[in-house]
Order: C-alpha cells, then sequence, then structure tokens
C-alpha cells in the first residue's frame, strides 16, 4: 500500500503547492481546502503510476478557468465525481486512478478530493512539472496523448463532454467555460497506468508534501532545481499591444521592470502573457519559458502575479527549472518562447 495523505499531509501538501504557484486567489484557495477537508475522510492513498495495473484506466484532473469565479460562484461539491463518472460513461470503463494536470494551489487539491469522492489511488506525479496556461501544454501531449474526450462540470449542474482533435481543445473550452460562469472541473488525458508511467513527471505530489514540512526550504517545491535571478524593487508596470501574433492565451502582454537592488544593479525586464515567460537583464536574455519565472514578495514571501505587480514592491525574482522534455525540440514548441507568441 502506498502513502496515505490524510488531513495532516493535506495540510503539508497545500503549504507545499503555493511555493511558486502563479495566479492563486486566496478566496477560491481557502474554499477549495475546505472543500478537500469536508471529503478526505480517512485519507486518499498515494501511488506511483508504476505500481499501479498496468491496464489501469487513469484520468488527469484539473480546474479549469478562473480562481476568482469559484470563488465568486460555490461548487455543489461534486463536480469532480461528476467529471469523472461522464468520462468514464463514454469510455464504457471505470477509472481505477487520478492524476493531477498539475500541482498549483487549488490544482493539487482538485485531484484529491476527485480521488476521495471516487475512492481511488491519487498517482504521485502530475503533467507538467510546473504551471502552463493551456490544458494542452502538458508533458502529456508531449507523449502522444489526447486531453479529449474531455468532460467539464459545472457549478450549476452542468455537464459537457468534448470530443475534438487535442488541437483544438482549449479553443472549444474556453467559451463553454466562460458559459458555465467562468470555472469547472474537467477530467481529460484519459490513459492506461502503463501510459501515463511513461509521460508523468513523477514524485511531485510527494514533492509538495515534503516542501509544505514546516521550516523547508522553497527549494524543496522545484523537481529540476531553482535560481535567484535578482532581488530588487519593482520600478515599472508597462501594458503592451502584443507581439504582432494571434496568441491563444487568456490575458493581455505586459513587462514588469525591476530594478536589482545590489551587485551589478542590472534593470530586469520581465515580460508577461498570462505568466512570466522571458527575463532581460540590461537587454540580454537571462531566463525564458519553459522554465518558469516567479516574483516572490520579500515581505511576505508569496508569490506576486502578474496581475497584482506595482511599483514600489520589493520582489525576488526566481527561475524554476522546469522537466527535461521541455527543453526537447517538442517541448519548446510547446510550452517555449514561440508558443507565447515571442519568436526569440
Amino acid at each position: 500500500m502506498g502513502r496515505v495523505i490524510d488531513r495532516d499531509e493535506m495540510g503539508r501538501l497545500s503549504a507545499g503547492s503555493r511555493v511558486f504557484a502563479i495566479g492563486t486567489e486566496e478566496s477560491a484557495y481557502r474554499l477549495t481546502l475546505d472543500w478537500a477537508h469536508s471529503v478526505i475522510g480517512s485519507g486518499v492513498e498515494l501511488v506511483t503510476a508504476g505500481e499501479a495495473d498496468p491496464g489501469t484506466l487513469c484520468v488527469s484532473i484539473t480546474l479549469v478557468g478562473s480562481t476568482t469565479a469559484l470563488g465568486e460562484q460555490l461548487p455543489t461539491g461534486d463536480e469532480p465525481a461528476r467529471a469523472v463518472r461522464a468520462l468514464e460513461r463514454r469510455l464504457g470503463e471505470r477509472a481505477g486512478a487520478v492524476v493531477a494536470l498539475n500541482l498549483a494551489a487549488e490544482n493539487a487539491l482538485v485531484p484529491l478530493i476527485a480521488a476521495a469522492q471516487l475512492g481511488v489511488p491519487l498517482i504521485d506525479g502530475d503533467g507538467t512539472g510546473r504551471v502552463f496556461p493551456l490544458v494542452e501544454q502538458t508533458t502529456y501531449a508531449l507523449g502522444g496523448l489526447s486531453p479529449a474526450p474531455l468532460a467539464l462540470a459545472g457549478g450549476s449542474g452542468e455537464l459537457v463532454l468534448l470530443e475534438t482533435p487535442g488541437d483544438r481543445v482549449e479553443e472549444l473550452l474556453r467559451p463553454v467555460v466562460l458559459s458555465f460562469g467562468g470555472w469547472g472541473v474537467a477530467a481529460c488525458y484519459p490513459m492506461t497506468a502503463g501510459e501515463l508511467a511513461r509521460v508523468v513527471v513523477p514524485g511531485t505530489v510527494s514533492l509538495l508534501l515534503r516542501a509544505g514540512a514546516p521550516g523547508a526550504p522553497r527549494s524543496a517545491a522545484a523537481p529540476y532545481g531553482v535560481r535567484t535571478l535578482c532581488r530588487g524593487r519593482i520600478l515599472a508596470v508597462e501594458g503592451s499591444t502584443g507581439h504582432g501574433a494571434d496568441l491563444a492565451l487568456p490575458s493581455l502582454p505586459s513587462s514588469i521592470v525591476v530594478q536589482e537592488s545590489a551587485g551589478l544593479r542590472r534593470l530586469v525586464r520581465l515580460e508577461a502573457h498570462n505568466e512570466i515567460v522571458l527575463a532581460l537583464a540590461d537587454g540580454a536574455p537571462v531566463a525564458m519559458a519553459p522554465d518558469q519565472i516567479c516574483m516572490i514578495s520579500t515581505e511576505g514571501g508569496m508569490v506576486v502575479d502578474v496581475d497584482k505587480a506595482e511599483p514600489g514592491l520589493e520582489v525576488e525574482v526566481m527561475v524554476v527549472r522546469a522537466a527535461p522534455v521541455w527543453h526537447t525540440d517538442r517541448g519548446q514548441a510547446l510550452g517555449g518562447l514561440r508558443a507565447f507568441g515571442l519568436p526569440l
């Protein structure tokens, strides 16, 4: 039997999941944590993909849409189970395990909720090793798997099943999510445990459990390493008209200028589109997607979202190394700069 995530362990998981999480809305995070507490019972078994029978059907679970909307339009509570059951009906097979799409804040807890509701294990791993804005930007897709068929459950009882080529899922999913009120829970990437073992970023749930322990260093949440790019003060936040590309991402481009407070006192420009995708120090590229670039508040130690950056804020800019598969040609095409409309 694998490790059991009970109430105490869930507290560590939730703490670890916020270390490098972007786009977290506090009210939605607290709501999801309470939701998980209400269903966890005696706990959820955590197993590796290799420990499951290779033929076991595994389903990826993710919150889709706006966490702000989740905080305003409360869930009925059965959304994860409803989404999985709908996908099971389509496939004619019961799911034997669930796995996270990514493990940032609420998305670390929603798969746990699904596992508890369904009485199945949670796989120790996820489909990104970091966070990307699109459902299609996963190591599952890099491994040749499709997010569809995909079942989406909404907070007012809605249920939609999408069947489409994998590269059109986001295009079709976003207007459906908006019609739901801005958020939903998706069950997607149906695959066997044997397939999952080949494409998952392994061990990341255990990593966050360790990172969430009292006194654990922030680096414990970075499976492939993390470095500090600079410490300094935000000088300016600038809007942008875009980079000339037809982008399908859910926010407008912007730039954040940070004045380094020590050392070379460089001007560090952070180019953002939903997330920070490029860092330039005195005009020279020093970090870029697919690695994750985060601003950490030096006062509170929390991640500063792009839309909440403001002049005068003291930050530490950190770069989280992406999983090796993201640094292949296929990984760069799906999660590198060109995927965000920057032809560098």
